[in-house]
């Protein structure tokens, strides 16, 4: 049976200042959970063009900055197996979740937007690592839930299929390298969805939160 982790972090560098997950952080957690495997919020192809090429930021420069920072060169360093999850069609999907309403209705679901962001980051220290806990993941669900009543044409691609194809890949990813130590690195958004999606799944041992 595979060992599954769960770890979210936020990519933005002054957010991992101020919500105290700087990448020292990151490298700990991922030290002391001695995987075999990372599966990694990468797309395929900008893995491939990173082992090709060495462009460190993918296909659309979407590579979060962790990766050719800290990640990959651990896994090299580690001898750790990468495996890339994310998923996009790079040339389509443009769309933002309020772009089909008029200004006014734009301003004002962008508000309250804002507003469960808000709410989701005033449960950012619920548990022992930042952002990953029920509590933050609670929040977040419902935050993705009412963004599908605005606009579920955009979320069920952007958001529902995208998840639907990662966690299928993880999925993969067990079934490859069963008897392994796997783990999930990825926005903090997306752990509430992993959990969900991996905490039945035959062959898999979940570990979320990581402590």
């Amino acid at each position: 049976m595979a060992v599954v982790g769960i770890l979210g972090m936020t990519h933005d560098e002054e957010m991992q200042k101020k919500y105290n997950f700087p990448l020292s952080l990151l490298e700990e957690l991922i030290e002391e959970f001695k995987p075999d495997v990372i599966c990694g919020e990468v797309h395929p192809s900008s893995w491939e063009l990173y082992l090709q090429a060495g462009e460190p930021f993918g296909i659309l420069g979407e590579t979060q900055n962790e990766y050719p920072q800290l990640i990959f060169p651990l896994c090299r360093e580690k001898g750790i197996e990468f495996v890339p999850v994310n998923w996009f069609e790079e040339d389509v999907f443009a769309e933002g979740p309020f772009d089909q309403y008029d200004a006014e209705t734009k301003a004002k679901l962008e508000k309250e937007l804002q507003s469960w962001n808000d709410q989701k980051l005033s449960a950012w220290n619920e548990g022992e690592i930042p952002f990953n806990s029920f509590e933050y993941d609670a929040i977040t669900n419902e935050m993705y839930d009412w963004l599908h009543s605005v606009n579920p044409n955009v979320q069920n691609i952007v958001w529902n299929t995208r998840h639907y194809i990662m966690a299928a890949r993880v999925k993969n990813a067990a079934k490859k390298y069963p008897e392994k130590r796997i783990l999930c690195i990825h926005g903090a958004d997306h752990n509430y969805w992993y959990y969900q999606s991996l905490k039945a799944e035959e062959g898999i041992e979940l570990v979320y939160p990581l402590k």
